[in-house]
């Protein structure tokens, strides 16, 4: 059954080259990334443009490695910001304010340490923000249940009564 459903999202994204005119997602939204040579090597943001100037001449693994970095900075903040708006309702509950790691995940969006570690994975940069809220809305109800059992769902629910349209949208978004 899961297998049928994640057939519908193929195509995957292309294999990316780190090229002027190629298109890189933030937020759930398509930007074209503008490559520059300039006195500092920066990443901006701005009229549905990645301005990414270097020093020397650029080349794509230089590109890559600063748009890392971009995205990186940006999922710690876009990351915090998900948190505040979802860990109201868990602190409520009487559960301590979990603390954020990103890194790469293969085959996950988040996860919940027992010890109250919230992991997200560093793609999870490029959904919308609503989509955002919804994997850490997720991995906060595992604060109450380990399982994804009907407490679970009746739980996820509550704090976030559309969490399957944001679900969905996740998954046609990146995968």
């Amino acid at each position: 059954k899961q297998i049928n459903y994640f057939q519908q999202f193929h195509p995957r994204t292309p294999h990316r080259q780190y090229v002027s005119g190629e298109t890189h997602l933030y937020l759930g939204r398509q930007y074209r990334l503008k490559i520059s040579t300039g006195e500092n090597t920066s990443v901006k943001l701005a009229r549905g443009f990645i301005f990414i100037a270097c020093r020397s001449e650029p080349n794509p693994n230089k590109v890559r490695l600063l748009l890392d970095e971009w995205y990186l900075e940006r999922a710690r903040a876009k990351y915090t910001e998900s948190l505040s708006r979802c860990y109201p309702d868990f602190q409520r509950m009487g559960y301590a304010l979990p603390t954020i790691h990103i890194r790469r995940m293969k085959t996950r969006w988040g996860s919940l340490s027992s010890k109250g570690t919230l992991t997200l994975n560093r793609n999870l940069i490029r959904a919308p923000r609503d989509c955002i809220d919804y994997v850490v809305a997720h991995e906060l109800c595992h604060l109450k249940y380990k399982d994804h059992s009907k407490g679970f769902y009746r739980l996820l629910e509550q704090v976030m009564p559309e969490w399957e349209r944001r679900k969905h949208r996740l998954e046609l978004a990146l995968i």
